[in-house]
């Protein structure tokens, strides 16, 4: 059944039917409300709903550390392996194919690596928020970076200072945590749209610049 589900979305994004990032929110959403209507027809289980909507990132145990440090982990492995197929697919899967790069396989990987990101983080920050954290660094990184591995990188350190940002808020003024969080990378984004933008031509050029170093590594490298 579910290699059955993967094989239909899966041929649904690479006929161009549905985007991948819009399938991606359509599996996300629609698991967790069937999770949510299969628990409720358990006489005998009792479950948080809220705490799964919208988490406690103050009731962090040791074990979920442990979950949380493998799932990193994991991650980083995949990304470390897998980057430059998964960058090249992101980009444009036609040329991916072109230098034969299996696309079906590293859709998959992009779809595991965010559905574990997810799982991971449905307990912490809670379902609802769990995507937002997943845009807003992102979208506040891409003003005031060239590259892909520049725009990961400082994805990260603007995550990171977002939950040390929230913690401090609910810390202080005895606000919920995961929205605490999410209400701080969201400050950082409007801080970063006040930013002057950089002429694109200039981006342009400095993109160029990097991948002709690049390009020149690797060549240096053979």
């Amino acid at each position: 059944m579910l290699y059955g589900a993967r094989y239909r979305f899966g041929n649904a994004a690479k006929q161009k039917l549905v985007a991948t990032d819009t399938l991606l929110g359509i599996l996300a959403h629609s698991a967790l409300s069937l999770g949510l209507v299969a628990v409720s027809f358990l006489d005998n289980v009792r479950v948080d709903l809220m705490s799964y909507l919208f988490g406690d990132l103050l009731a962090v145990s040791p074990t979920d550390l442990f979950y949380i440090y493998a799932g990193v982990a994991v991650i980083g492995l995949l990304l470390f392996i897998f980057w430059r197929p998964l960058l090249s697919t992101t980009v444009n899967e036609d040329l991916a194919a072109v230098e034969g790069v299996n696309v079906d396989l590293m859709r998959l990987i992009i779809m595991l690596m965010v559905g574990l990101v997810i799982a991971i983080g449905m307990k912490f920050v809670g379902a609802l928020i769990m995507t937002s954290l997943l845009i807003i660094p992102a979208a506040t990184a891409r003003k005031f970076t060239v590259t892909p591995e520049q725009m990961a990188v400082t994805a990260s350190v603007i995550g990171i200072i977002s939950v040390f940002c929230g913690l401090s808020l609910s810390w202080f003024y005895d606000t919920p945590a995961g929205p605490s969080v999410v209400i701080s990378a969201a400050g950082f984004f409007l801080l970063a749209q006040l930013a002057p933008q950089e002429p694109n031509v200039r981006r342009i050029l400095r993109f160029t610049r990097s991948l002709d170093t690049r390009n020149k590594k690797a060549l240096a490298n053979r």
